[in-house]
């Protein structure tokens, strides 16, 4: 989708769906200035970034002056840690709820030159999620990153500390400077994150509206999460809910009818780039056999392509490939032919994970030329990070086109798609409803741990109370039927108000008012559950460090 960039100056109002940061920008001319707010054409929600490290100068002093207390404390003195967190801002976190917030970027906030540098691999998204759960004010944490965007959604106790960390871990990771990383990124919170993540599996938010492949891309962020400490309840919640809907906007609307891939949309642009705008006479190279590579040959054999040399790490992959297309002659050729292999290709795509180049501008130099009826070798490069330097284009005998440049096939296809995406819009809209409940519902979960817990105390100290009275005289079959008698009792106890603190959706009562039984709950028995809580997170984060 396009995006619109209104820049925002001197004393202008802001807007009420603009999220904290820019609202809180907006104080003064001087931070204004340094505020450029990014809407999608679809709707009025708002992707914010700005030009610096942080968008609240408050929040960041609040921030350094702990990080300085933090230097004298001794590592790996929990109490310590705990106990400054008490004392210094126990009351800000337990006004501020955790926050679910997507920080990002895309190909509508960010060139490849930019996402590529920021770009990791999914085999190391299970440690990515490790490594964010570390800091300080990140609970849960999940990565997407594909040729498009590299997404980081966490959930964080505090939203300004939260984007200022995981911020500063993107710039340590990749080289790139916060300044640059606040330029490009955009930044959602809670329910606009959520329907961000939702649009993004429906092929919403993609280059090709409608695209099938992101929803296999999310639906990898699950599995990737599996069993790593970090990926826990909300966010691998918030993922599944989105291949759901995903999948629901797929089967009731038709928005992937007549859609194209991003591998189709290379394959279309490599056609209009030929000058007899047919791959009968071009010899055709194609790098990596991948879940994109594989989509490149079936889209090359559907658009009349019958020879083609595949260079990949194995063979299964493309023999697999040629058992499908058996009416394609496909060649296998290892890596260490792939030289030699572009010396007679005319037409090269490539999409592998090398995170180095593939194609260096020398290397192309010395190839061979290309066939009579072409100027110069065209390169399809639809990988991040590029397996083909930019500079290539620089000789007369080669061009290079990446990802971003697939605008040029994707606009003509887009048009008639756009009611389709009304309609997916609107289920959108309507699974947000539900998930945002469901979270929601999620407040109650540590009261009702807690007065569990309240109920069992009493329980057992009465127990224990009524068996010593009773002497050493009592049986075994006394004992069992007194224990069941209490148990009994404090279920049946329990039932009442446990019922009245779950929500489901599926009764008559709101979520207001399950909340409001919740908070006379915490007030009736001194529950204390807010405060608790924090410090409950407070001690997972610090045994997750220690380990």
């Amino acid at each position: 989708m396009s995006l619109s960039m209104v820049a925002a100056v001197g004393s202008a109002t802001p807007l009420p769906a603009l999220r904290m940061e820019a609202s809180t920008a907006f104080r003064s001319p001087e931070s204004a200035s340094r505020v450029s707010i990014f809407f999608k054409s679809s709707n009025a929600r708002a992707l914010v970034c700005a030009n610096g490290p942080s968008f609240n100068p408050m929040c960041e002093i609040v921030s350094e002056n702990l990080h300085q207390k933090n230097k004298t404390e001794p590592k790996g003195s929990g109490s310590s840690a705990l106990e400054l967190l008490k004392t210094s801002a126990a009351d800000r976190y337990t006004k501020e709820r955790s926050s679910i917030i997507v920080i990002g970027l895309n190909i509508h906030t960010a060139s490849v030159e930019v996402r590529e540098k920021l770009a990791i691999p999914e085999a190391q998204w299970p440690q990515v999620i490790v490594e964010l759960c570390t800091l300080n004010h990140i609970e849960e944490a999940a990565v997407l990153s594909t040729c498009n965007r590299m997404e980081i959604y966490v959930v964080a106790l505090s939203q300004h500390r939260g984007v200022k960390e995981v911020t500063e871990w993107m710039s340590k990771t990749s080289g790139v400077p916060v300044t640059e990383i606040a330029e490009h990124r955009f930044l959602l919170y809670n329910e606009d994150a959520a329907q961000h993540l939702f649009e993004v599996a429906a092929g919403l938010d993609s280059l090709v509206l409608g695209e099938g492949q992101i929803l296999a891309q999310v639906k990898q962020v699950v599995k990737a999460g599996q069993g790593v400490a970090g990926f826990d309840r909300k966010i691998s919640g918030l993922f599944k809910h989105a291949i759901s809907v995903g999948k629901r906007v797929r089967t009731e609307t038709n928005i992937s009818s007549g859609s194209v891939s991003v591998s189709s949309a290379a394959v279309e642009l490599a056609l209009m780039k030929l000058p007899d705008s047919s791959y009968a006479s071009a010899r055709v190279l194609v790098i990596g056999a991948g879940k994109m590579g594989k989509l490149v040959i079936k889209h090359l054999a559907a658009k009349g392509c019958k020879r083609m040399v595949i260079v990949n790490r194995t063979e299964e992959k493309v023999n697999a490939i040629s058992q499908e297309l058996k009416e394609v002659n496909i060649m296998y050729k290892p890596l260490s032919e792939m030289m030699a292999c572009a010396a007679e290709a005319d037409v090269i795509f490539t999409s592998t994970a090398s995170e180095s180049p593939l194609f260096l501008k020398e290397d192309v130099r010395k190839l061979s030329p290309v066939a009579p009826f072409l100027r110069r070798r065209l390169f399809i490069d639809i990988s991040v990070p590029r397996n083909v330097e930019t500079c290539v284009s620089d000789l007369e005998t080669a061009v290079v086109y990446n990802v971003d440049d697939l605008q040029e096939v994707v606009a003509a296809n887009k048009e008639d798609r756009l009611q389709k995406a009304a309609e997916a819009r609107a289920i959108i809209l309507e699974e947000l409803n539900k998930f945002e409940a469901w979270k929601d519902s999620l407040e109650t979960v540590p009261t009702i741990k807690k007065f569990r817990a309240y109920v069992e105390r009493i329980r057992a100290s009465e127990l224990e109370k009524c068996l010593s009275k009773m002497g050493d005289n009592i049986s075994k079959k006394q004992k069992t039927a007194i224990y069941d008698l209490s148990m009994s009792i404090a279920n049946k106890l329990l039932h009442g108000p446990m019922q009245h603190l779950r929500f489901d959706g599926n009764d008559n009562r709101s979520l207001d008012e399950v909340l409001e039984n919740m908070r006379a709950l915490n007030r009736m028995f001194d529950l204390e559950t807010e405060i608790s809580l924090l410090e409950e997170k407070i001690k997972v984060k610090m045994e997750r460090a220690q380990k």
